[in-house]
């Protein structure tokens, strides 16, 4: 991916984005890159597919790693944009079927706050034998019960061999 930086942009025109990530418009090249040097910032653009390309000021010294990264998300986004072509990160937190108090508390927490900052939680809960299947279940219904006000099943809780399962979504 090419990273042009100050007079390497060609283009007369570019969209401007501040430091502060404000828009400030389609602007010339000889405007944009008089107000990097007047804030001591550098001037970058990572696109020519679009014209004006769209360029922005970031702080001197950290052109080229803030572009990259800024490219890297944008590519992501629009991955996301097709439909379902990008994959949703889903926490996982996993579990025994006999779980300390203590630990059951914990684990709770770290799903509360996951399904509360929006993202999907996968529950997991080990089972070493059929004995300890009817107990991780019991867990797995226990946890639902207790973040039923900040999530919803996305799948049934899943029974097999090794244990148990549930996918929950933020309401």
């Amino acid at each position: 991916m090419a990273v042009f930086i100050n007079e390497q942009i060609k283009a007369s025109e570019v969209v401007l984005t501040g430091l502060r990530g404000e828009n400030l418009g389609i602007v010339s090249r000889e405007e944009a890159l008089a107000m990097a040097r007047s804030e001591k910032a550098d001037l970058v653009c990572t696109s020519l597919m679009s014209s004006p390309p769209p360029c922005s000021l970031v702080s001197k010294g950290t052109g080229k790693t803030a572009a990259k990264k800024n490219a890297a998300a944008h590519k992501t986004d629009a991955g996301r944009g097709t439909g379902g072509s990008g994959k949703e990160k889903v926490k996982e937190l996993r579990f025994t079927a006999y779980i300390e108090e203590h630990d059951y508390d914990t684990k709770l927490r770290q799903a509360d706050k996951h399904l509360r900052s929006g993202k999907p939680v996968q529950l997991v809960v080990k089972a070493s034998g059929a004995k300890e299947g009817l107990a991780a279940k019991a867990v797995l219904e226990r946890l639902l019960a207790d973040l039923k006000e900040i999530g919803v099943k996305d799948t049934g809780i899943q029974t097999g061999g090794k244990g148990s399962q549930v996918k929950l979504n933020p309401r």
